[in-house]
């Protein structure tokens, strides 16, 4: 009920400018979020990378209403790009779709995302596309396949599954053809059980399985992580569920995949103990760095998926 009312939040205007009004609350959300621009970013990135963790830049933002707002957002996309490779930084780039016009214009979209692969290429870098609810999901997928028909290579841009929607096998067993990197989730958003599993066991357990099916395409592809960091390889285990983190080394030393072989993927100030002695033992860690003024629905997500997160969030209105 919590997790529900605070997804609502998430995407309820009213909210978001009564809470994005209050000086605590950018208080409480620069926990998850590294600062408003993308010099933050980098500095942010500068940090991770001293401690033996790569990341991966996400420019805060979705759901854009005009072609104007879609393009600047582009723009500021394939900037970040150029920003990575002047710093020189173990850093690639993650965008959620409906940032660049997909819902509002997908020709716009399609025209944005053109550009900003062109870029990556051009950079030597790599686009994690975000998925985001499922209604959106056949879209990205299929702008995804638009991409890959343009003749761009999936060493350069790949995409994400969540394991709690009953179709994430499916489209994992599908995309994989295509060679297809994927990072894998749980979920985020709140979604009708029509579509869905409604309990964490099943999450769970869907999630092992997926885990397993792209540990095996990474062993039969002879896929791992660039020497740079930033280009991935099939597998990114994100979670900071640790018993899904020793399901996925335990698979993958059963079946022999290298730890080259597979990355995980942490959320900016969560679990950074767990990020640091994965990156001790030798795994690729690659943590997700969000970055400026559009932090309210990333922050409120972050709130829904763990109490822990709300009681800090209370803390620091008692500080204000």
């Amino acid at each position: 009920m919590l997790r529900s009312f605070l997804i609502y939040l998430s995407k309820a205007a009213w909210a978001q400018k009564m809470v994005t009004g209050w000086g605590f609350a950018w208080k409480a959300a620069s926990r998850f979020i590294a600062g408003s621009t993308v010099a933050d970013a980098i500095k942010a990135v500068k940090t991770l990378n001293e401690k033996g963790i790569n990341t991966t830049l996400d420019q805060l933002g979705e759901h854009t209403t005009t072609p104007e707002e879609a393009n600047r957002s582009a723009d500021g996309i394939i900037n970040l790009l150029s920003e990575i490779q002047k710093a020189g930084v173990r850093a690639n780039v993650s965008i959620k779709l409906t940032q660049i016009g997909m819902g509002m214009d997908d020709e716009v979209c399609l025209a944005n995302l053109e550009r900003i692969l062109v870029s990556a290429k051009e950079n030597r870098n790599f686009i994690r596309i975000d998925i985001e609810d499922s209604p959106w999901v056949d879209k990205t997928i299929s702008l995804y396949d638009a991409m890959m028909a343009k003749g761009f290579s999936n060493r350069n841009f790949g995409m994400a599954v969540q394991s709690y929607l009953f179709r994430a096998e499916k489209d994992t067993r599908t995309m994989l053809e295509k060679g297809t990197t994927f990072r894998l989730i749980k979920g985020a958003y709140k979604e009708p059980p029509e579509v869905a599993f409604p309990k964490k066991a099943d999450v769970d357990a869907n999630y092992d399985l997926l885990a397993s099916i792209l540990i095996d395409a990474s062993l039969a592809q002879k896929t791992e992580i660039s020497k740079d960091g930033r280009i991935p390889p099939i597998p990114a285990i994100a979670t900071h569920d640790e018993k899904r983190v020793i399901f996925a080394k335990d698979y993958a030393k059963k079946v022999g995949l290298p730890k080259t072989g597979m990355e995980f993927q942490m959320l900016y100030g969560i679990r950074r103990d767990l990020q640091e002695s994965l990156a001790k033992e030798g795994y690729p860690v690659r943590v997700y760095v969000p970055f400026g003024t559009h932090w309210y629905p990333y922050f409120m997500r972050r709130l829904a998926e763990r109490p822990a997160n709300i009681w800090f969030f209370i803390s620091n209105f008692f500080k204000k």
